[in-house]
């Protein structure tokens, strides 16, 4: 049987970014949630130019938090008149917020006007916070999210039972030092089962430990330039061939 989920407490620092007491580290740079997301997520991942003209694209993260990177992705998505037909948004999240957490923290993080609307939408069709799947639709099922609440070591092994193959990768959980169950070799060995040969991943981290179990797991990477101060963050790709 799950366990029941434990929501996430709604803390900002005295700058207003929002913090986490359980894993004493932010949800995203004080330099910008939405700013973390372009550039972090989508560009390392290459997007939108990699799902122009699919048609389907599915993209698996790590860390739903507040969801600003499945609202920055939505929002590229809908403003590509190429863009694929259908997108996939897969997130796993063991501490999630309650809609009005969500909604509060949304009015105070996001500053771009043509995101609001897509924020509203979210937190109306926010699920009851019960462990498992639950699939949410948005523009018509063009769009959907597929929010897995419960502990990642867990619910990644499952995702692969269900059909999930992955064409992007978003890695944000907390920083390995501060929530280390993250970033186990387990958890690369299941993202690699769900990863399309020619699946992307992204992460602002470049971590040690990061990159020996990626390698180890059948990713290549690369470091670029971080965000908000940081000097790097890790790009790359599966190895065209599963092991």
């Amino acid at each position: 049987m799950d366990e029941p989920l434990i929501s996430a407490p709604l803390v900002f620092r005295d700058d207003g970014t929002p913090y986490s007491p359980r894993h004493d580290d932010i949800y995203h740079s004080a330099a910008g949630a939405l700013a973390q997301a372009r550039h972090v997520f989508l560009n390392g991942n290459g997007l939108p130019e990699r799902w122009r003209s699919r048609t389907r694209f599915t993209v698996l993260e790590t860390g739903f938090g507040m969801g600003v990177n499945f609202l920055a992705t939505w929002a590229a998505w809908r403003d590509d008149a190429h863009r694929a037909r259908t997108l996939e948004f897969v997130s796993i999240e063991k501490h999630p917020f309650s809609a009005q957490d969500l909604r509060t923290a949304h009015a105070a993080i996001l500053d771009d006007d043509a995101i609001v609307p897509l924020a509203d939408a979210l937190a109306s069709a926010w699920p009851p916070l019960e462990p498992g799947m639950h699939r949410l639709a948005f523009d018509a099922g063009a769009l959907t999210l597929t929010l897995v609440l419960g502990d990642a070591t867990d619910r990644l092994s499952h995702l692969a039972e269900e059909g999930i193959a992955a064409d992007a990768i978003y890695l944000d959980g907390f920083a390995p030092a501060r929530n280390p169950d993250m970033w186990t070799p387990g958890i690369f060995a299941s993202l690699a089962r769900i990863a399309r040969d020619d699946a992307t991943f992204a992460t602002y981290t470049s971590a040690g430990n990061v990159k020996r179990a990626l390698r180890e797991s059948g990713f290549e990477y690369r470091k670029v330039r971080g965000f908000g101060g940081k000097r790097a963050m890790l790009i790359g790709k599966r190895h065209d061939c599963k092991r």
